[in-house]
């Protein structure tokens, strides 16, 4: 029985040494911090990102605005106009056409019918991808932006 006084004082004094405790502590927290920077810097970067393209889709409803006015709606001459004045690549940008008729819900690529009001629509669309540095690490994939902007440009009666 003389052995339990001893083993209760031994972890009575081990209880109070705090000793190394800080470096203990360091080497648990740090790598939780190391991985919350780098996640809130990737995640910052990706809404930055996804703001570009926004911003982009902005400034393109401009541009197709302006094109239009001067009845240049053909899409390969807006496509070229957005790729110069954004300095995006050509490869993700679409640039559609689209056609309302009359009172109509939906927007299709045809053309309407005779006798009938024609809304005419460009429908500009931004597509791009961004790889987080955490797929490295096997977490995740790319993350895929897709921002279109349809931009009323003319209505008239088809005759």
């Amino acid at each position: 029985m003389s052995a339990l006084p001893e083993i209760v004082r031994a972890l009575s004094k081990l209880a109070r040494d705090t000793r190394g405790t800080a470096v203990i502590e360091t080497a648990i927290v740090a790598p939780a911090l190391v991985c919350l920077t780098l996640g809130g810097f990737e995640a910052s970067r990706i809404v930055a990102h996804q703001h570009e393209l926004q911003t982009g889709a902005g400034d393109a409803e401009q541009i197709v605005l302006a094109a239009a006015s001067g009845s240049a709606t053909d899409t390969p001459t807006i496509k070229t106009a957005l790729v110069n004045s954004l300095g995006v690549s050509a490869d993700n940008v679409d640039v559609d056409k689209l056609y309302r008729c009359g009172t109509s819900s939906t927007l299709s690529s045809a053309q309407c019918s005779s006798g009938s009001w024609q809304s005419t629509y460009v429908e500009v669309t931004f597509h791009d991808s961004y790889t987080p540095l955490w797929t490295s690490f096997g977490v995740g994939g790319p993350v895929n932006f897709r921002v279109a902007r349809t931009i009323q440009v003319s209505s008239a009666q088809v005759t």
